[in-house]
């Protein structure tokens, strides 16, 4: 059972970071068992990437540490969900049909919804992230923000079916068991533990995204779960900005 359970910890890190997790489980796991894990990884990441800030602004200004921290976390997961959500954006932007959106996605080239949205992704999530102080406070918010917005991914991995019979989707299947709810709890958690406005966006974003993949191609694929994570982490950012300029 404890093998099992590492065994998925270490796939949840294979397939969101590029941090050195020991030899990648592979078939061992199936990616849908490991989604109880993804908000651990997310909490690694906000911690190197906050990590990151804090130092940034010893000597620099807010904006260019959070630039830089921004760069941190692409580093850590290889500009995963990042790629989700410029084929998501370009594919349900310019598709005009579901397998013509399905397409697209799968297309390795970024068309101009694609640059428009991660343009706006990054400006909204630099001008926020820059309102954070450079406290040990902050830290404990790259974490919450990093577990929220993986656990949003578990949405629509349990509510979807697949869109595709074949890629990332399609083994990104989760049932509405204890794993799905210990993603939740997790995500809650930190939340609670930080700023609780942060399960108000986490859930808002991850019905919202779950029901416009519905609408455009009818089911989940990996893109989806990236740009599911991206645009949640965005509106993390943003509740805490406004929680710091209403302070």
């Amino acid at each position: 059972m404890a093998r099992a359970r590492w065994l998925e910890v270490r796939l949840a890190f294979a397939f969101l970071t590029r941090l050195p997790c020991g030899p990648e489980p592979g078939k061992q796991v199936a990616i849908g068992n490991a989604a109880w894990a993804f908000p651990l990884a997310g909490i690694v990441v906000g911690i190197f990437s906050g990590s990151v800030y804090l130092a940034a602004t010893l000597a620099l200004p807010a904006l260019p540490s959070a630039i830089l921290a921004m760069i941190a976390a692409i580093l850590a997961t290889g500009a995963l969900h990042e790629d989700g959500l410029a084929d998501v954006a370009d594919g349900f932007g310019g598709g005009t049909s579901r397998d013509d959106k399905l397409r697209i996605m799968r297309d390795s080239q970024v068309g101009s919804f694609g640059v428009v949205a991660l343009i706006a992704a990054f400006g909204l999530m630099a001008v926020s992230m820059a309102t954070a102080p450079a406290d040990l406070r902050t830290l404990a918010w790259f974490a919450a923000v990093g577990a929220c917005s993986r656990a949003a991914m578990v949405i629509p991995m349990a509510f979807l079916r697949p869109a595709r019979s074949d890629g990332l989707g399609h083994a990104a299947v989760l049932t509405l068991g204890w794993r799905f709810w210990i993603a939740i709890a997790f995500a809650a958690c930190a939340a609670l533990a930080t700023v609780p406005e942060l399960i108000l966006a986490t859930a808002l974003i991850a019905v919202s995204m779950l029901l416009l993949a519905k609408r455009q191609v009818d089911g989940q694929t990996g893109d989806v779960l990236g740009a599911t994570q991206k645009v949640t982490e965005c509106a993390c950012w943003l509740a805490l900005a406004i929680q710091v300029n209403a302070s």
